[in-house]
């Protein structure tokens, strides 16, 4: 087991989005968090990261982690290489691994653009390409696809599956097709509360 959610609930200021939730996630697996906009997808995966308190439940983590959230953090003055050599040295990953990752989400002919020039895609690869040189089992992906053409969706999906292939595991919050053959779905709209 590498994460667990025991009856987990979400307070988004005085509005209770879930309540009651149980999610186990083991080496190798996918999760697939669906449900419309609103319906707390990002603060379950926040909960998951650690980076939001669930108001109520436990959480059980058993490995590191890598986040891809929203932001891509990285900065619009450096290039793209440099940006994300400086979050590998902070990972603690590799020369090789960042390069690895690079190749395999095809920004690599971009190294040495400034971040600031990069489409949407294009960053959104590149917040990939950190998440995968981190080198950390358990990859918990906010939207992963916004912004990534059809190559990009591809790119994403081989990385995932090489990822759970090793004894990675992937949970990922969406509203768009991935490509993560053999994911379960969990509908977090069944788990929202009710207003009263």
């Amino acid at each position: 087991m590498m994460l667990a959610l025991r009856g987990v609930a979400c307070l988004r200021g005085p509005r209770l989005l879930f309540e009651g939730l149980d999610l186990t996630l083991d080496a190798g697996g996918a999760l697939v968090v669906a449900g419309e906009n609103g319906v707390g997808k990002s603060s379950l995966l926040r909960i998951a990261a650690g980076l939001l308190r669930p108001a109520a439940g436990t959480v059980e983590r058993s490995a590191s982690l890598a986040w891809l959230g929203e932001a891509t953090a990285l900065d619009g003055d450096r290039t793209v290489g440099a940006a994300l050599a400086f979050w590998a040295r902070l990972d603690g990953a590799s020369a090789a691994a960042l390069e690895r990752a690079m190749e395999t989400m095809g920004i690599a002919p971009l190294a040495e653009v400034p971040v600031r020039y990069l489409s949407t895609g294009q960053r959104r690869r590149a917040a990939i390409v950190r998440t995968i040189a981190a080198g950390a089992p358990l990859w918990l992906l906010d939207e992963p696809a916004n912004g990534l053409d059809r190559d990009g969706v591809a790119q994403l999906g081989e990385a995932m599956a090489a990822h759970r292939a090793a004894g990675g595991a992937v949970m990922a919050a969406t509203h768009l097709p991935l490509p993560l053959d053999g994911a379960a779905t969990f509908d977090l709209a069944r788990h929202r509360a009710v207003a009263a």
